[in-house]
């Protein structure tokens, strides 16, 4: 009974479901990619690939329907189609559209395109007012191509071999994903995405990134965040303000149906603005976006990788909304760096759209995106009948060869063979570290190397110093825990010393990331211990200038720390650690430039005491607990990880309790408290305020250690190679300020991202942001001081982009100071 029943429902199925598919070319045969192909009077559709090719599951099978073939600049083709077999292929043929120029009055001292905008701008939130809340299905498609890559460089391409011959003729697709989820979205930002299907090309563990919550781009909107690293806001054409930024010529009028749609040439004002260039459609009488097709270079975007992105978007006439929404989405950008050159194409498909006048009360919550448990492992029956865009023949091959490489590279045979290949001693890995890895059982062994550079440098403690490290790994990734075992090492010639340093620590998974940490052993350590002067740039101050300001202590310790993220937004930490310290000195005076001049001493309090530390040698045990609070912190969830996403609405807020106790030398022992408050707050297209505030309080604190006082993060280099703006001066002196009673800091900065000096002839043509900080040291023993710092960023030459100048001035107890910074911000965008 149950056999034929389920007979009975497959033929049911397979009579239900008509396949419709075909080529859309223009009149000269060449293929139109990402046309929209819509059932008329409905919101269910899907899109050509770049090949043309396009595929529709009709689910009325067996009935006749009418097909909307649309792409913006052709005409639209209205076919009728009788679907009574499961297959009816239907190419089409579309011609450009005929745009008409005889019904354009040109009026003295009017635009008639201005007007235009001028009506979409005024009825924006009429037209959005019904379109504002909906369920919707979601398919993308993300391909991403290597282009171009320089002779002996070779890349790890998933599911591949190194590949290192790449051009024009022979491209390489590294990375290839494909979502199919259902959504509700509710303007602005109110999004409930559960992905249902989820593929990689070659990797069936993986989860797309490739999620609708990047695909929101609305010009009814006043900015457009194209690039969320830099979240450079571009001025939405139809933007309020938009007269200020863009020009507009009507470029010629056709008949959709009864409507009447206007094709008017967007172009900016200034070249180097945040702004977009190319065509607007819009609808005569109810001014709704019919479509558009717009560019982004790369400089304007303040992302000068890449080089220029293509953003087309296709709108479709519901009748029983009287109003036209967004049914297809492409995003095409080429780009590179260092002689590599990408390509990536990213395609949206929105289809079977229902509009609500509310949701549920719980429709939406912090968790914004959510993956069925199987959705990687979904069958390929199940993408043949939802894929809204076929797969190209590059694609169908690099799913076929990847999938064919999966298979085989997860035999233990070929991972064995793999392991035994890579894990081949050299004589040269005893100088530059080595890797041993057993991939079946998911763990590694890795040697740093005597040439690790993250541990050589040069103090005056201990000279020229070397260290390598020795670190055992395991991971599981469906678990998302991991596991790492490990040993520092680091000697130092003058001092003839050997430290040594092991740690412990085990991640239990990737949802709250509950963490438990075991180190202990003797090092170097800086009296503020958040390492406010790093070691090459202290290798070099000391080396070349004789500016010594790095100052060091030994230090004995055994620490115990847990981690937690106890609930959405809200992660603890705790510690218990015990600390033997010892003084240090200077035992060395190697310089290589200004001999004349001598080193300070290593004592923080006095440059000039050469034979005391500041402190006595003592031993002491700390207790620590902390929490940080990021409000209204939204999520994705993944089936084996948690992703935050902050937000830019709420301050992130810091509390830190920690208490010294059980002292060799009893005056050691306090207790401290602080807190810390920070956020970026995006200002429009006027760039971003950051504040960071701090404050605290030390008790029973009178003769504490100088490694437990507070210390301001300071500066005395003039360079700032980590990016640590908003938590530091510039000028101040490491340890002049140091304080063990209360203390406040405040620091402020405005990064106007271009909005000034874009509007500056010839400075625009640099391409820097202006930048404006205040920072504000305040103790209960001195009176404040205050830096004002003025400057540019984004400076350099074509994708070269990563420095920073200020001008810094200080005031302090009626006296100035000013100096020029020199900072480094890359790798700290």
């Amino acid at each position: 009974m149950s056999f034929k029943f389920t007979c009975l429902m497959l033929l049911f199925s397979a009579l239900s479901y008509a396949q419709i598919k075909g080529k859309i070319t223009d009149e000269k045969g060449q293929p139109i990619a990402y046309a929209s192909i819509t059932v008329e009077n409905t919101s269910r559709g899907t899109a050509s690939n770049e090949k043309g090719e396009y595929e529709l599951q009709n689910k009325q099978g067996g009935e006749t329907v009418y097909l909307n073939f649309q792409y913006l600049g052709y005409k639209t083709q209205r076919l009728r189609v009788s679907a009574q077999t499961e297959l009816v292929v239907l190419n089409v043929k579309m011609q450009e559209e005929d745009f008409m120029m005889h019904d354009i009055v040109i009026q003295v001292g009017g635009n008639r395109a201005d007007e235009i905008i001028r009506s979409a701008i005024k009825n924006k939130e009429l037209n959005t007012k019904n379109t504002s809340k909906f369920t919707v299905d979601f398919y993308s498609k993300g391909n991403l191509t290597l282009l171009k890559l320089p002779k002996r460089v070779s890349v790890a391409i998933s599911g591949q071999e190194e590949v290192s011959k790449v051009d024009s003729l022979n491209p390489s697709v590294i990375y290839l994903s494909e979502t199919v989820s259902k959504i509700a979205y509710q303007k602005p930002d109110k999004l409930n995405e559960h992905i249902i299907a989820s593929k990689i090309s070659g990797n069936d563990n993986g989860y797309s990134f490739n999620t609708a919550k990047e695909s929101f781009f609305d010009f009814y909107e006043e900015t457009i965040s194209l690039n969320q690293r830099v979240d450079v806001k571009m001025i939405s054409p139809l933007a309020s303000n938009a007269f200020s930024y863009y020009k507009y010529k009507l470029d010629g009028t056709f008949l959709e149906g009864d409507h009447l749609v206007n094709r008017i040439k967007v172009t900016p004002k200034r070249d180097k603005e945040p702004v977009f260039e190319g065509y607007i459609y819009i609808v005569d009488e109810s001014w709704a976006i019919y479509g558009v097709a717009f560019d982004a270079l790369g400089y304007r975007m303040q992302e000068p990788i890449i080089d220029k992105l293509e953003l087309v978007q296709n709108y479709s006439y519901q009748a029983s909304l009287d109003n036209w929404i967004k049914n297809v989405q492409s995003i095409d950008f080429i780009g590179g760096l260092f002689g590599v050159k990408l390509k990536a194409k990213f395609s949206y498909v929105f289809s079977n759209y229902e509009f609500v006048d509310q949701f549920a009360p719980k429709t939406f919550s912090k968790e914004m995106v959510t993956f069925d448990p199987a959705a990687n492992k979904v069958s390929d029956a199940y993408w043949q009948q939802h894929r809204q865009i076929p797969l190209t023949t590059e694609e169908l091959k690099d799913y076929t060869v990847k999938d064919s490489i999966k298979l085989l590279k997860n035999s233990a045979v070929y991972m064995d063979s793999l392991d035994r290949k890579n894990n081949r001693l050299n004589w040269n890995d005893i100088l530059t570290g080595y890797i041993y890895k057993n991939t079946p059982k998911a763990y590694s062994i890795q040697y740093g190397g005597l040439l690790e550079f993250g541990e050589a440098g040069f103090n005056t403690v201990q000279g020229w110093h070397v260290g390598t490290s020795l670190k055992y790994r395991k991971t599981n990734l469906e678990k998302g825990s991991n596991t790492e075992i490990g040993t520092l090492f680091n000697y130092g010639f003058a001092e003839d010393r050997l430290r040594v340093v092991g740690m412990a620590h085990h991640q239990f998974n990737s949802i709250d990331r509950k963490k438990i940490s075991i180190s202990g052993g003797t090092t170097v350590e800086q009296f503020n211990d958040q390492q406010p002067i790093s070691k090459w740039v202290n290798t070099v101050s000391s080396l070349l200038f004789k500016d010594n300001y790095m100052k060091l202590y030994n230090r004995e310790f055994v620490n115990a720390t847990y981690s937690q993220e106890v609930a959405n937004g809200i992660a603890i930490a705790g510690a218990l650690e015990y600390n033997q310290r010892k003084p240090l000195f200077n035992n060395t005076d190697y310089v290589i430039f200004n001999r004349q001049a001598s080193y300070t001493s290593n004592n923080p309090l006095d440059a000039s005491n050469y034979a005391e530390a500041g402190f006595e040698k003592h031993h002491l045990f700390k207790a620590k607990i902390g929490a940080a609070f990021r409000f209204n912190q939204k999520y994705i969830s993944q089936p084996n990880q948690k992703i935050n996403i902050s937000s830019s609405k709420y301050p992130v807020l810091s509390l830190h309790y920690e208490k010294a106790f059980a002292g060799s030398v009893k005056a050691y022992q306090y207790d401290f408290l602080s807190a810390a408050v920070e956020q970026v707050l995006p200002w429009s297209n006027k760039g971003d305020f950051s504040y960071h505030l701090k404050a605290g309080k030390f008790f029973g604190a009178d003769d504490i250690a100088f490694m437990d006082f507070y210390h301001f993060n300071g500066n005395q280099t003039h360079v700032n190679l980590e990016g640590k703006y908003n938590n530091a001066f510039n000028l101040l002196p490491y340890y002049e300020w140091s304080t063990n009673k209360a203390f406040a800091e405040i620091h402020l900065e405005h990064d106007f991202k271009g909005f000034i000096m874009n509007k500056i002839p010839l400075l625009n043509a640099l391409q820097w942001n202006l930048v404006l900080g205040y920072h504000n040291a305040i103790t209960t023993d001195r009176k404040p001081y205050q830096e004002f710092s003025a400057g540019f960023s984004n400076i350099g030459i074509g994708k070269f982009r990563g420095l920073r100048v200020d001008y810094v001035r200080s005031l302090h107890n009626g006296m100035s100071k000013e100096g020029i910074m020199l900072g480094l911000t890359l790798f700290n965008r």
